[in-house]
Formats: structure tokens, C-alpha cells, sequence
């Protein structure tokens, strides 16, 4: 091989890459880059200097090294050393491996900081744009500090060259970006807008982007420079793709310019009358360019034609001002409708949902109703047909509501489930707010129930019930209707439970027909009482007791239902209380008392639609609302009766059904009277010290154990209070939401909740409270934020006892706080070889935890994989040669170490049994995350 001299390129480098890539297995890749290691660590320690040469080519390797994986421990000094040399090469390396490698603590940082003000003040363009390059690579707060004011000067300045003014412009960006507060706003301001007018189009173009980011957090600064945009815009759109050959990509002229002005231009209003008669004829010349036969048949051209085009669209929207525009804008999104080109079509159907919201272009959105339709029933991608769906929703007025309410009722039944409940939501509020004739409403709201009732939640059926109620023209309509609905061999239980709030308030006005008589009604609900959950039974309960009022007929047959062992010895509190009580009512209250204690539910109080509220709250940041989370994970009621039942028994006033204790799902509770003291509900009813700690509640392990692999839910309910928790984790820290909800209509007295942690507890977990309001006022809640902290692992978990008073009764009541070591879990994903290798490091008896054990639950891949990746490892797919097997990988972060944790688990679905296997590098470690998951399966 000739020889290759040291300016043609690095020889060295080359071998060694090309020894790594013939290595035939990792063993020999180590092997020859410990090799290289141990070489390069000779050099930089031998009594030889080294040349620049040397040190480029080794800082090279280094670099490769690192990227190939491994830690790089050395050479950082020798990398700086390479900012000094005057040749290009060397300074390219230099600053490329501290932009890989430096940490933004490190003690080399002011050496850096140093040769990086050097290149700066040389006024070398080429080695200025690799200081620059640096700085917004670290991007780090030091970096900030140490040039946020020099380098909006460099940009400013009349000499600096195009190329470091474009460095200097996004250098400036990331730094903002990183740390806003350390770039001051001064005079340099006003001097960077009129780099809009630069002749040198990346100077513009970075330009923008800077001025865009710091319009918007500082619009009155920069509000010059809507003039000069629109004054460049219109320069662009204007010219022939041959002006600006530079920069025309596939026959359109500066497409990310352009882009990114019309950004900047919806940071601001509408424009002064002059300066919007220039960005108009823009606009109205990039829809007429779009209306023009495509240049090119490639898609490069059309993505570049479109972004400008749907960034013009995006700002007409902004501005709503143009009717001519908006309605130019509706059409051509109309044409996207039915484009080829999935993206199009989305973005179309995204855009005009915006449009239809606008006064002047709400009508010309409304001509395409018939395509969107069609969208709806024959697109393939699920997250258009959503987009068709949202567009419809917007779209609504009374004219054409009913149309829009059938087809979307009509999909329903053929939805994607990830999108069925917010269509169950959007129907329920257009059939509220466009009902002209309310009997329409109560057929869709029933109809709504039949067609997706797993999907129909409290809200909806709680709002129709407040509507039948509060409207007297159609309470007879509804009754009858339910009535109907009912006498179907499989109704929903969402059916049931209007049907038996509805009947039980107004089945007097359909008594009169012999085919839906008194006992015929009771016949048809009581047919439906043993197939539904205890809530229901409950709510059926009150009903049978306002029949006793409603029909005194039937009074017989109602006690004796309300006499079975059934009832009075049910397993439930709520229903054994309930069927009680009602029996001894029925018996001993006069018809007068009956009739003022069971007298017809007055109107509710007129409010927004917690159906609305509902759906702005899943439309929010948050895809999953705490509510429908704890929904999904609360399997029990314990108490029973959530929904507002018929019975107005006792001095209870009318239920509120939109209301929610803690935001978790808990709707209230029916008018039941006081709440039972049965045992077991109230812990530690009769303690008289206040210091006294009680033991833990029943259940208390169980509702821990279900928060081993979910961080959401309600840990803790009985009749007076509900414990729910939220909580995120982050490597070692951690922060719990936990809500407190009183269900009662009394207030809580001396609210006391307190976290006990054991002594060797509280070394290895420090917990930061803040305390809470001492009264809970009742049907509130109230909110306690606990930090934690995990300094080393654990075994044990924090106890929460809480302590107040009710109705002049000392309440006492403890749970275990899921704080669990698995929580500061980090997954980490890995390939099949890199996973065995790991696994036969941590071959050392100590260091590994293997459990046999039958399972518990149903042998479900689906579920197992959700209770792997819940416990917070990485699922590591087609990584055990069994496809049959589960493994993942994490790190357990502490704060005073990492801990590096495998696991494999081996399901054997004829014995119903599991094998799970743990090894980490710290025996306890195992033993801790083995007990935890074990109970899962």
C-alpha cells in the first residue's frame, strides 16, 4: 500500500475503523478497542509531545470509540488542547468531540469558554462558525451565561460575514430556547429585524426563526418587523423560480422561508390597512399558484407547494378578517378532501375545523358535509376518520344537526374503540344543544345508550335525567320511551339506570295504559335486578320505594321483594341498609309522610354541561383524564349507588350528578340518609386519642399490590372518604398528588393525614409533604403534594394515616403508600446479544432471584406485557429465543448509585404456572423486585 502523508488524510483512523468492522464477533470488537484504548493512553502519558496531527487522529478515535458505545474517560485535555491550533482540521476535531463529550460541569469548561471567545474576537468566518457551532451544541446554561451577550453583537455587527451571521442567528435561537432568561433584549433588537431585509437569503432565514421564537414572548420588541416580512413575502411569492435559483427547491421559491415568515406573521394581528393590502395579494397569489398545474410531478415538489400553502391557510385562520380569503381557503381545502394523499387529506380536514368555527366561512365549510361523511364511513386511517368526526362536530348548526347526529350515530356502531367515547361525548352535547324538539333528544340519548353504552358515561345519562326532569312537556315522552327500550331481552346497564330514575319519577304518567301498569313496571325493572352491579341495584332499590308512594297497588309485592333474605342479609352494606330501611318506611310511614318524603325530584339548577366540561377536558393537554383512568381501574364500588337516585328520602336535598369528588371518577353518592357505621367501614370508629395510629385498613394490601404497575387510581374509599392518587416518577425523584375527597355533607374537623415512615425507612427515602386545609368541607376535596427522593433501595413501604373528625366521632384511618422501588425504574432497550451478555455477567449466586410460583390471574400475553412495562422496564421484544418468554431490562436509579436489573419471565400455560428469573448487580435489589412482581400473575 503506498504510503500516506500525514496532509492527505489520517491512516491510522482508517485501519482501525476498518479493523472494527471486520471483526467477526463483540468479543473481538472489545478486545481491539481495549487495545486501541490502552495504546492511545501511552501516547497521551508518554514523554514524547504530540503533534497536532497525533492528537487529532487520536481525539478521532476516541470519538469513534464513544459512538460505537463505550465510555471515553481521557483525553478531554488533549481535545482542548486542539482548540488553539490554527489549522482547521484540528480545530474541527477539537470542538467536535467537546460537543459530543464535555459536560456542561465539567472543569475544563472555562478552558473551553476561553478558546471559544478567541475563535470569536478572530474574526476568522471559519473559525468564528465553529465557536458558534460549539456554543449551541452544549447549548448549556454556562454556555448562556458566558455568551449571550456577545453573540447578538457579532450578529448586529456590519462586518460579520453571511455565513457567521446565519451561525450566529440559530446559535442565538438555541441559546434562548435553553435558557430565556440569560438572553437580555436590548438594542440589538431592533437592529436583527432588519436582517429581513439582507440580501442573502439564509441570513433571512435563520433570521426569522429567531425573531419568531422572541416575537412571541416579546411581541411589542419586534412588532417592526411585520412590514418587512410581508415586504419579503411578497418578493418570493412574486418572483419565478428562476430569481432565486439558490434557493428554489423543485420549481418553488424558498419554501422554508416563506414558511417561516407566515409564521411570524400569525405572532401578531392583522396589519395596518397599507401593510394588509400587500400580505393579501400574497395570499390570494399563493391559493391562485395552488390552482396552477403542478410543475413537476415529484413529490418533493407538491410537499413544498403545500407547506406554503397550508402555512397561508393557517394564517388567514389567525387573522379571520377576509371572508373573500376564508371562503378561497374553504374551497381548496375542500379539494384536499378527496386527495390521494393521506397527509392531505388530514391537514384539510384539520384546517377546516378551524374554518368552520369562523362566521365568515361557517357556511362554505357546510357544503362539504356530504364529503366528510363519506370520509367518515370509508377512510381507512383511523386518525382521519377522528379529524371527519371533529370536522362534523364543528360544522353543526340547527339546520343541519339531526343529519349530523344520524350519521355519527350510524358510525358509531362500527368506531374504533379509541375513539368511541369522545363520538358518544360530541353526540350527547349536539343533541342537547340543537334539540329543538326534546323528544328527538331522549330517542338519541337512548338510542346513544344501546348502540355504546360501555362507552356512555355518568355525565351523559346524569345530564339527560337533569333535562327530563327540569322539562315538563317531555317527562310522560320519556317514560314512555324508557319503558319501551326496556322490554329488550339484553338492555344496557347504563339503560337501567335511567330507566329506573325516569320511571320511578314519572311512571305515574304512563300507568293509565293497561300495557305498562304499575306492576307491569315493577315486573320489567325487577327483571333486570339481578344482572346488574351493586350501584344499579341500589338506585332500583329507591325506585321500588317511590313505586310504594306512586302506586299503592303494588306496595305488597315491593315489600316482599324488599323482605328476601336477598336483601336484608345482602353481603353489600348499601343494599342491606338501603332494603331496611325502605321495608321499615313503607311500614310504618303514613301515605301523607310517604308522599312528602318520596315527593317528585324538584328542577335542577341550570349550569354548564358537565358533558361539555368533559369533553374540553379530554380535548386538553392530557390524551387519558383522571377520571376515565380511575374509571377503568376501579373494579368495586364499595359503597354502592354512585348515580342520583330516585328516593329524595330523609332531609337530603337534590343530588348534584355532574359533580366529582376528586376528579377520580367518583360521582356522589344517592341520598341515602347518614352513613351506615356498619364494621369494617370506619376504622378505629371509637379511638379517643388522637395520637393513637390505627392499623391498616381492610383491603389496604390488596389496592397496594394493584399500584405495583400503575402510578393512577383510587387507593382507598369507604362512606365517608376517598383517597385517590396521581404520581409521576423520574429517575430518583418523584412527585404524589393525593386527593381527599369527603363524601359526606359534613364538614371534616382536624384533617390530619400524616406519612410515618420506619427508621431504616427514612435513610433510604426522604418524603417532602405540605400540609392541607384542617377542614374538608363536605362533597369537597383537598389536595397534598408529596416530593420524594429515593437515596438508596428499599424494602419497606410508607404508612399514610389519616385522622379527623366527623360529626363529632374521631375517625382513624391507615394505608400503605405505594412508593415502591421499581418506581425509580428507567427502562432500557437492548438487542438479544448485548441482553445475554449482561445476563451471564450477573451470574454470581447473590445476584440473582428465581421464583416459581402458580399464577394468580388468567395466563394473557396482552396483559402480561402491560405489567412488564408498567413495572417500569423495557419489554424487550424478540430478544428470548422462547417467542413464549417475557424479558426487559432497566436501571434502578438511587441517588447514590445505578442499579442495572434484568429480568425474564417463563410462563408455562399447561401447568398454569410461571418461572421469574431476577438479576441485578445487588442481591437485595433482586430479592425487593421479585417479591413485587411475583404478585401480578
Amino acid at each position: 500500500m503506498p504510503a500516506v502523508s500525514k496532509g492527505d488524510g489520517m491512516r491510522g483512523l482508517a485501519v482501525f475503523i476498518s479493523d472494527i468492522r471486520n471483526c467477526k464477533s463483540k468479543e473481538a470488537e472489545i478486545k481491539r478497542i481495549n487495545k486501541e484504548l490502552a495504546n492511545i493512553r501511552s501516547k497521551f502519558k508518554g514523554d514524547k509531545a504530540l503533534d497536532g496531527y497525533s492528537k487529532k487522529k487520536y481525539v478521532c478515535k476516541l470519538l469513534f470509540i464513544f459512538l460505537l458505545g463505550h465510555d471515553i474517560d481521557f483525553g478531554h485535555m488533549e481535545a482542548v488542547n486542539l482548540l488553539s491550533s490554527n489549522r482547521y482540521t484540528e480545530k474541527q476535531i477539537g470542538y467536535l468531540f467537546i460537543s459530543v463529550l464535555v459536560n456542561s460541569n465539567s472543569e475544563l469548561i472555562r478552558l473551553i469558554n476561553n478558546a471559544i471567545k478567541n475563535d470569536l474576537a478572530s474574526r476568522n468566518p471559519t473559525f468564528m462558525g465553529l465557536a458558534l457551532h460549539c456554543i449551541a451544541n452544549v447549548g448549556s446554561r454556562e454556555m448562556a451565561e458566558a455568551f449571550a451577550g456577545e453573540i447578538p453583537k457579532i450578529l448586529v455587527a456590519g462586518d460579520t460575514m453571511d455565513s457567521v451571521k446565519q451561525s450566529a442567528a440559530l446559535c442565538l435561537l438555541r441559546l434562548y430556547r435553553a435558557s430565556p432568561d440569560l438572553v437580555p433584549m436590548g438594542d440589538w433588537t431592533s437592529r436583527v429585524v432588519h436582517l429581513l431585509n439582507d440580501q442573502h437569503l439564509g441570513v433571512v432565514t435563520a433570521a426569522t426563526s429567531l425573531i419568531t421564537t422572541l416575537a412571541q414572548k416579546n411581541p411589542e420588541e419586534f412588532k417592526t418587523s411585520v412590514s418587512l416580512a410581508v415586504s419579503r413575502l411578497s418578493r418570493i411569492v412574486t418572483s419565478a423560480s428562476t430569481d432565486l435559483q439558490d434557493y428554489t427547491y423543485y420549481f418553488v421559491p424558498a419554501p422554508w422561508l416563506s414558511v417561516k415568515l407566515l409564521r411570524l406573521l400569525q405572532c401578531y394581528p392583522p396589519p395596518d390597512p397599507a401593510v394588509r393590502g400587500r400580505l393579501t395579494e400574497c395570499l390570494e397569489t399563493i391559493l391562485n399558484k395552488a390552482q396552477e398545474p403542478p410543475k413537476s410531478k415529484k413529490v418533493q415538489h407538491s410537499n413544498a407547494k403545500n407547506a406554503v400553502l397550508f402555512e397561508a391557510i393557517s394564517l388567514i385562520i389567525h387573522h379571520d378578517s377576509e371572508p373573500n380569503l376564508l371562503v378561497r381557503a374553504c374551497n381548496q381545502l375542500g379539494q384536499f378532501l378527496q386527495h390521494r394523499e393521506t397527509n392531505l387529506r388530514y391537514l384539510a380536514l384539520e384546517s377546516m375545523c378551524t374554518l368552520a368555527s369562523s362566521e365568515f366561512s361557517h357556511e362554505a365549510v357546510k357544503t362539504h358535509i356530504d364529503t366528510v361523511i363519506n370520509a367518515l364511513k370509508t377512510e381507512r386511517d383511523v386518525s382521519v376518520r377522528q379529524r371527519a368526526v371533529d370536522l362534523l362536530y364543528a360544522m353543526c348548526d340547527r339546520s343541519n344537526a339531526q343529519q349530523i347526529v344520524a350519521e355519527m350515530l350510524s358510525y358509531l356502531e362500527t368506531a374504533d374503540y379509541s375513539i368511541r367515547e369522545e363520538i358518544v361525548l360530541k353526540v350527547a352535547i349536539l343533541a342537547e344543544k340543537y334539540a329543538v324538539d326534546y323528544t328527538w333528544y331522549v330517542d338519541t340519548i337512548l338510542n346513544l345508550i344501546r348502540i355504546a353504552g360501555d362507552y356512555v358515561s355518568e355525565e351523559v345519562w346524569y345530564r339527560v335525567i337533569q333535562i327530563v326532569i327540569n322539562r315538563d312537556d317531555v317527562q310522560g315522552y320519556a317514560a314512555k320511551t324508557v319503558f319501551e327500550a326496556l322490554q329488550a331481552p339484553a338492555c344496557h346497564e347504563n339503560l337501567v339506570k335511567v330507566g329506573g330514575y325516569i320511571l320511578g319519577e314519572f311512571g305515574n304518567l304512563i300507568a293509565g295504559d293497561p300495557r305498562s301498569s304499575p306492576l307491569i313496571q315493577f315486573n320489567l325493572l325487577h327483571s333486570k335486578f339481578h344482572l346488574c352491579s351493586v350501584p344499579t341495584r341500589a338506585l332500583l332499590l329507591s325506585t321500588y320505594i317511590k313505586f310504594v308512594n306512586l302506586f299503592p297497588e303494588v306496595k305488597a309485592t315491593i315489600q316482599d321483594v324488599l323482605r328476601g333474605d336477598s336483601q336484608l342479609r345482602n353481603a353489600d352494606v348499601e343494599l342491606q341498609q338501603r332494603a331496611v330501611e325502605y321495608l321499615r318506611l313503607s311500614t310504618v310511614a303514613s301515605t301523607d309522610i310517604l308522599a312528602t318524603v318520596l315527593e317528585e325530584m324538584p328542577p335542577f339548577p341550570e349550569r354548564e354541561s358537565s358533558i361539555l366540561a368533559k369533553l374540553k377536558k379530554k380535548k386538553g393537554p392530557s390524551t387519558v383524564t383522571d377520571l376515565e383512568e380511575a374509571k377503568r381501574e376501579r373494579s368495586v364500588d364499595v359503597n354502592g349507588g354512585p348515580e342520583p337516585a330516585p328516593a329524595s328520602t330523609s332531609a337530603v336535598s337534590t343530588p348534584s350528578p355532574s359533580a366529582d369528588l376528586l376528579g377520580l371518577g367518583a360521582a356522589p353518592p344517592a341520598p341515602t340518609g347518614p352513613p351506615s357505621s356498619a364494621g369494617g367501614l370506619l376504622v378505629d370508629v371509637f379511638s379517643d386519642s388522637a395520637s393513637a395510629i390505627a392499623p391498616l385498613a381492610p383491603g389496604s394490601e390488596d389496592n397496594f399490590a394493584r399500584f405495583v404497575c400503575k402510578n393512577n387510581g383510587v387507593l382507598f374509599e369507604n362512606q365517608l372518604l376517598q383517597i385517590g392518587l396521581k404520581s409521576e416518577f423520574r429517575q430518583n425523584l418523584g412527585r404524589m398528588f393525593i386527593f381527599y375527597g369527603n363524601k359526606t355533607s359534613t364538614q371534616f374537623l382536624n384533617f390530619t393525614p400524616t406519612l410515618i415512615c420506619a427508621d431504616d425507612l427514612q435513610a433510604n427515602l426522604n418524603l417532602q409533604t405540605k400540609p392541607v386545609d384542617p377542614t374538608v368541607d363536605g362533597g369537597a376535596q383537598v389536595q397534598q403534594v408529596v416530593n420524594i427522593e429515593c437515596v438508596s433501595d428499599f424494602t419497606e413501604a410508607p404508612v399514610l394515616n389519616i385522622q379527623f373528625r366527623y360529626g363529632g366521632t374521631f375517625q382513624n384511618v391507615s394505608v400503605k403508600l405505594p412508593i415502591t422501588l421499581n418506581k425509580f425504574f428507567q427502562p432500557t432497550e437492548m438487542v438479544s446479544q448485548d441482553f445475554f451478555q449482561r445476563w451471564k455477567q450477573l451470574s454470581n449466586p447473590q445476584q440473582e432471584v428465581q421464583n416459581i410460583f402458580k399464577a394468580k390471574h388468567p395466563m394473557d400475553t396482552e396483559i402480561t406485557k402491560a405489567k412488564i412495562i408498567g413495572f417500569g422496564s423495557a419489554l424487550l421484544e424478540e430478544v428470548d429465543p422462547n417467542p413464549a418468554n417475557f424479558v426487559g431490562a432497566g436501571i434502578i436509579h438511587t441517588k447514590t448509585t445505578q442499579i442495572g436489573c434484568l429480568l425474564r419471565l417463563e410462563p408455562n400455560l399447561q401447568a398454569q404456572m410461571y418461572r421469574l428469573t431476577l438479576r441485578t448487580s445487588k442481591d437485595t435489589v433482586s430479592q425487593r423486585l421479585c417479591d413485587l412482581l411475583s404478585e401480578q400473575f
